[in-house]
Order: structure tokens, then C-alpha cells, then sequence
């Protein structure tokens, strides 16, 4: 027992916190872990990486009854401003898919203005499910989360299990409407106003009638997908670990991008956590690369197992390409945050001899120009961004205004469905397949072994 006296009201005074994130892992960690917790104040959250969702308010519907007003969320570019008028305690960094180094930069800002800077790991973020849970992570954004996760689902399906795929969050409208959304037809995707982002994961599961739980508060998700779940498949998003504690974590690693998953963050904590690690695109990538990515799992985590992966690419229409001036279009995310340079389509347009890939950047209007200024080593290709409505149209004009023959799709959603392309167009598509030196059919019965024997 301390003496009363060194017992000063200021140690139990709630420790002021702001939040940065991209409205993914930030909204999560708030819910498990802040929402109730009277210990804490969360005073704001900030955002980045996507653009628009700063100026918003996180909802007393998510909020809970500590926050009647619910939490303003502000651009990180306001951190400074935040710790020094808020009197900030503690600033929590909860976004992905950034350098060891982005994320040091961002504690020196913490701790110069006198704040705690955290990171939060499994035991206070990670949810626990009452059914079997296989979680797909990977290094980096773009790696082939969603194509192995579509295998996945596809594998256990076909065993005769009820398989549920819930995606990390892409909460980019209005939060109140999207706390736990189910989405099992394309009319779904219609009634939440879905932006191509979101598209781009929900609507290759739907195809393969798998239904999909997405949206804010992952607690009451996972208490919804366990209804009808024999297994859950965390669909991860960038790099982030997973919300929910996997009883299988599968990661999926790049080598075009070798070194990358021992120097981002959290991508190296994902290999670190990994029962399986799928080096991916080894038909495409140098053997010393390849070698350089299975030397840096072994080391960080020697008991993974490690498997190799290709990614054959193809399209629709590939007779259109040769010869032509084409527009290459890739997966947004993946060339941004990703910092990929080019993506499926661009290697099938080079591959299929297309006469010329047109730079995209002298025709781009609004929030697509901006994108190129603020991602300088993107080049002769178009980034498929479509966070709203507005920038929909934006990249649709783009489209429009770009000299060229041939459209080349290498989105995993179909952005036909989305827009009107006045020219020819190629859909390029990409599937996982695993060469060895086992299937994945062997991993995924071995753990449905390994969950029957032990009852869960």
C-alpha cells in the first residue's frame, strides 16, 4: 500500500489517447479495447492512405456511452496539433502496409511532443471465435492475399463445409450504416454502395457463392458469421495481422518486392505469426529473389512452412493487344501504399506484344492527377482508385480522355460493371497455384485433422 499523501488525483486521471489510422485497424482497436475502458479518453482519431475519410465523426453508435458525441476524426497531418491541445497521453499507430522507418518517424513525432507512442498486439486486439478460424495475411499489399483466400474458401467448400469469408474493413462511407454488413448477392454490393475497393474483394467470393461479412465493429461480425460457419476465412487487408486469433495464419509473401517482408510493418510481424508462409509469383520473379525471401522467413521463423506459388496470368480477348496502344489499369491499393510499380496486366500487355503502353499521367483529371503527384514512381499506368462516388467518374473521365486502342483490365473486380469504357477491352485475371513441395489441399487437411481431434 502507498501512503495517502503520494496517492495525487492525476494517477487516476484517464489517459488521453489519439488513434492514427486508415479506418481499419484503428476502429478495430478502439472497439476490443477502448471503447469500455475507463482507463482511457480516445480524444480523436487521424487518418491517411485513403482519401476522404478525414473530417468525419466516428459515430455514438460505435462510439458507445463514454462518448456521447462520438470522436472526430482528423487528417494525421493535425498530430502535432492534436497531442499539444488535447494534452494527449498516449498516441496508438494502427495502420499498415508502411516501412519500419515510416513508423519510427511517426514515434519521434509522438514522443517529441511528450506523448507515449503504442503498438498493439494480439492479446489486447485479437477476438476469439467459437468456430475454426484460417487467417490469410501477407508482407505487403498486393502480394495475392485475395486469390489465395478465394483457394481457400474454394477447397473448404468443396469439402461439404459451411465456409464464411469475413474481409478486413473498408469502411469508407457513413460508419453507421456499415457495422456489420452481410453481402451474398451483386445486389449487396448495389444496397451498401460499395466502392470499387470494396468490390474488388466482395465480388470474386460472391462468384464462387461464398458469402462475405465485412464493416466496423468485427465483434458483433464474428458473432453473426458463426451462425452459419463451420470455418471462418479471415480475408486480410495491406499487411495487417488478423482481428480474430487464427487457428491456421497462412501469409503470402512477394519476391518481386524481396526484403520487404523483414523491413514493413506489420508484414514482418505476419511472418513472425506464420504456421505457412506461400512465397507467391515464382513464375514471374528471379531465382535470387525467391532465394533472398525464403532465407529471410527461415530466419525470423524457422518452423514455417514454406510453400511456392505462381500466378498464371489470363485474359479474355488477348487477340486485341498485339500490335496495339494499350491502357493498362491495375489494382489501385496495390500500386499506391503497394508501391508496385506495374501489376498482372502490365506483364500480359508487354508479353502479348502490345505496340505501345500509353502514359496514362498527362490525361488524368482531379483526384487521379493528384495520386500520381503523391505516388511518384507510378509510370505508364493507371491506378483503379474509386473511394466514392466522385472519384469513380474521376477515373472514368480519365478513361475517357486517354489516347489509346485497347483498355487493359488487371482489377480483380470487373470495372464494366461499374462504368460505361467507351473502347475494346481485355480482362485480365490471375489465380493462385501452389507447385509445391505441398498442396494446399494437404495443409488445409491436416489442419481439419488437427481442429477435429481437438474438438474446437
Amino acid at each position: 500500500m502507498f501512503p495517502k499523501d503520494l496517492l495525487s488525483s492525476n494517477q487516476f486521471k484517464k489517459k488521453r489517447v489519439v488513434i492514427m489510422g486508415a479506418a481499419g485497424r484503428d476502429f478495430h482497436n478502439f472497439n476490443v479495447y477502448f471503447r469500455n475502458n475507463d482507463a482511457y479518453e480516445v480524444v480523436a482519431f487521424t487518418a491517411t492512405q485513403i482519401p476522404g475519410i478525414e473530417g468525419r465523426v466516428y459515430p455514438p453508435e460505435l462510439a458507445g456511452e463514454n462518448y456521447p458525441r462520438g470522436i472526430p476524426i482528423y487528417p494525421e497531418e493535425d498530430l502535432e496539433r492534436l497531442i499539444r491541445e488535447y494534452d494527449v497521453d498516449q498516441v496508438v499507430f494502427a495502420y499498415s502496409d508502411v516501412s519500419h522507418e515510416h513508423v519510427m518517424h511517426k514515434a519521434s513525432i509522438a514522443l517529441a511532443n511528450g506523448a507515449d507512442f503504442r503498438l498493439m498486439g494480439a492479446k489486447t486486439t485479437m477476438l476469439k471465435a467459437n468456430v475454426p478460424v484460417v487467417s490469410v495475411g501477407a508482407v505487403r499489399t498486393g502480394c495475392g492475399k485475395s486469390q489465395t483466400s478465394r483457394q481457400i474458401a474454394k477447397i473448404l467448400k468443396d469439402k461439404g463445409l459451411n465456409v464464411v469469408v469475413v474481409r478486413h474493413p473498408m469502411p469508407y462511407g457513413d460508419l453507421r450504416k456499415q457495422i456489420c454488413q452481410r453481402f451474398a448477392t451483386y445486389e449487396d454490393l448495389d444496397k451498401y454502395n460499395c466502392t470499387i475497393e470494396e468490390r474488388e474483394e466482395y465480388e470474386p467470393h460472391l462468384d464462387n457463392k461464398v458469402v462475405v461479412y465485412a464493416g466496423v465493429d468485427y465483434e458483433k461480425i464474428l458473432r453473426e458469421a458463426e451462425k452459419e460457419a463451420d470455418v471462418i476465412v479471415w480475408d486480410g487487408g495491406n499487411n495487417d495481422i488478423p482481428f480474430y486469433k487464427p487457428d491456421l495464419h497462412i501469409v503470402v509473401a512477394d519476391p518481386h518486392r524481396a526484403g520487404h517482408e523483414i523491413t514493413y510493418h506489420p508484414g514482418e510481424t505476419n511472418i513472425r505469426m506464420a504456421n505457412v508462409v506461400i512465397i507467391n509469383k515464382v513464375d514471374t520473379a528471379t531465382s535470387e529473389s525467391i532465394h533472398q525471401v525464403k532465407g529471410n522467413v527461415r530466419k525470423v521463423n524457422p518452423n514455417a512452412l514454406i510453400l511456392e506459388a505462381a500466378s498464371p496470368i489470363t485474359a479474355d480477348n488477348p487477340e486485341l493487344i498485339k500490335g496495339k496502344r494499350v491502357l493498362v489499369i491495375e489494382d489501385g491499393p496495390t500500386l499506391t501504399h503497394g508501391d508496385m510499380p506495374y501489376g498482372a496486366a502490365t506483364i500480359l500487355a508487354k508479353k502479348l506484344g502490345a505496340s505501345e503502353i500509353v502514359d496514362p499521367r498527362p490525361y488524368a483529371v482531379g483526384s487521379i492527377k493528384e495520386a500520381y503527384k503523391e505516388y511518384p514512381h507510378l509510370g505508364n499506368v493507371l491506378p483503379a482508385l474509386g473511394y466514392g462516388e466522385k472519384q469513380v467518374a474521376e477515373l472514368n473521365e480519365t478513361i475517357t480522355r486517354i489516347p489509346c486502342d485497347v483498355v487493359v483490365i488487371g482489377t480483380p473486380v470487373d470495372l464494366r460493371r461499374v462504368m460505361t469504357i467507351h473502347k475494346p477491352t481485355v480482362r485480365v485475371r490471375y489465380e493462385l497455384k501452389v507447385l509445391g513441395p505441398v498442396s494446399l489441399e494437404q495443409v488445409l487437411d491436416n489442419f481439419l485433422g488437427k481442429v477435429l481431434k481437438h474438438g474446437k
